[in-house]
């Protein structure tokens, strides 16, 4: 009988101790500021009830669930099963998506079992509730570089507020997390489902942005030429896609870019004022600053939200505008969202978004409790370990375990080791005893292989003079040194 060669699922993958070191350095920086803006983290089961997540996230989301096939059989007593056989048998040949073959499927993002945790619990949490959730999630995707079937997603969210200043916290976080990680080069775009709905209703597609958002989404993609190939599938003029990319060209500044985008959207009634606040210097958008004075205008909240988004920055000192861009293409398929919408691009790296995220007024009401705001962003860590791996950008100290590594050479130095060894541990100084008596040769290469930065030998002479030999694997410096000041050295920071 021949042995199956071992393999793991397409769009999965292994990782080994180096690898996972790098990624827990990751997680620990997410960790640290989601905790330092006051969330608390939460799980939720790996597997949902298929009615949970179906059609929160779009035709496509449904079409990229796995679901799980209905068990039972095996908890069948004996006399039973050749019946159930046959039903299951009837069963099978029927659509993969019948309850009766499939009432389960693995989460496809973290936000939506957030929501119905939410009103689950209801009774048993304060609102305004933050929370952040560091788990893996499945998607039946096409495997390709950065986009993989499980990977995990870092999410913080809250709920139970309209507040904008969540958004700018948002904007706050993801400048953080990535400035830590060592990247200098992303961008932070922001997006309103207003402004989209607004695009829509000025090309005569009022009602139809959502499929609006699927197409434009993909321009980064695509291009205009993919873009418009969707549109005209789906029955669109192309005099009203001509008017659509006319409306999506805007540059300039954050400010500079909502007025021209505001004036091309404008409602039929009337014409908006053309002036505008730049620079601290007074010039009105008949007035931006001032929402009540913009009375012809029916998508107005998505133009104050953003300009709210931007006064929170600045009176928190944010000063890292030139990273934050208003862009009025991007779209963020995902069908829930409802206000503010964010997504973060690293520019010198060849990857999709690494972080995106929104305000989605109404998810909650989906399980039965409405009138609940919420609003939260993603990480992809799996992707940005690609993006730190390329660039470089680990530090020495995020791809190494054990700090020193003990070496014997027979049993009596072994026995010697065993109360140091304990010392380093209890001084929180990682440490490990290369386990056999073998050639010094081979336990120094153990070191090197697995990036240990220090070794302590321990022979005849080092028993009997107390003085132990402490070598640095990196420059090959050795010094002789008693167990506490090889503690102290190992404990200072630059050691």
């Amino acid at each position: 009988m021949s042995k199956e060669k071992p393999s793991i699922p397409k769009g999965t993958r292994d990782f080994g101790p180096a690898v996972v070191v790098k990624r827990n350095y990751i997680f620990s920086v997410i960790k640290r500021t989601f905790q330092k803006f006051g969330y608390l983290p939460l799980e939720t089961p790996a597997m949902e009830q298929l009615s949970v997540l179906t059609g929160k996230y779009g035709e496509e989301g449904d079409q990229l669930m796995f679901k799980i096939l209905n068990n039972g059989l095996h908890e069948k007593k004996e006399a039973e099963k050749e019946k159930l056989q046959e039903h299951w048998n009837k069963l099978l040949s029927q659509p993969y998506s019948t309850p009766a073959i499939t009432e389960r499927a693995l989460r496809y993002d973290l936000t939506v079992p957030f929501a119905r945790f939410v009103v689950m619990h209801r009774n048993d949490i304060t609102f305004p509730f933050k929370r952040y959730q560091i788990q893996p999630v499945w998607r039946a995707d096409r495997p390709q570089k950065g986009r993989y079937r499980e990977f995990y997603q870092c999410d913080a969210d809250v709920v139970g507020t309209n507040s904008l200043l969540c958004e700018a916290e948002i904007v706050q976080m993801i400048d953080e997390v990535l400035t830590t990680l060592g990247l200098t080069d992303f961008t932070i775009k922001i997006n309103h489902r207003g402004i989209l709905a607004g695009m829509a209703e000025s090309i005569g597609a009022k009602g139809k942005e959502g499929e609006i958002c699927v197409a434009i989404d993909k321009l980064d993609k695509v291009g205009q030429a993919g873009v418009r190939k969707e549109l005209l599938e789906k029955g669109y003029l192309d005099s009203r896609i001509d008017q659509l990319f006319e409306i999506l060209k805007v540059s300039g500044t954050f400010d500079e870019k909502l007025l021209s985008l505001a004036n091309k959207i404008k409602s039929p009634i009337g014409e908006i004022d053309d002036t505008f606040e730049l620079n601290e210097q007074k010039i009105t958008i008949n007035d931006l600053n001032n929402p009540d004075n913009i009375t012809d205008w029916k998508h107005k909240k998505a133009i104050t939200d953003l300009k709210g988004v931007e006064t929170y920055l600045k009176g928190f000192k944010f000063n890292h505008f030139e990273r934050l861009e208003f862009d009025p293409t991007l779209a963020r398929g995902l069908s829930y969202y409802t206000g503010c919408i964010f997504e973060v691009k690293v520019n010198n790296v060849s990857m999709g978004s690494i972080s995106g995220g929104g305000r989605y007024d109404n998810l909650t009401g989906m399980f039965g409790l409405p009138g609940v705001s919420g609003v939260g962003f993603s990480f992809g860590v799996d992707r940005i370990y690609d993006v730190l791996e390329e660039l470089q950008l680990f530090p020495e100290s995020s791809q190494v375990g054990t700090r020193v590594l003990l070496v014997q050479f027979d049993k009596e130095s072994e026995l010697y080791a065993l109360p140091l060894l304990q010392a380093l541990r209890d001084a929180g100084i990682s440490a490990e005893l290369y386990p056999e008596a073998t050639k010094l040769k081979k336990q120094m290469n153990y070191a090197d292989q697995k990036k240990i930065p220090f070794v302590i030998l321990i022979g005849s002479e080092e028993m009997a003079s107390g003085k132990l030999k402490l070598r640095n694997m990196q420059s090959g410096e050795q010094q002789d040194m008693t167990l506490p000041e090889i503690i102290t050295q190992l404990l200072t920071p630059e050691a």
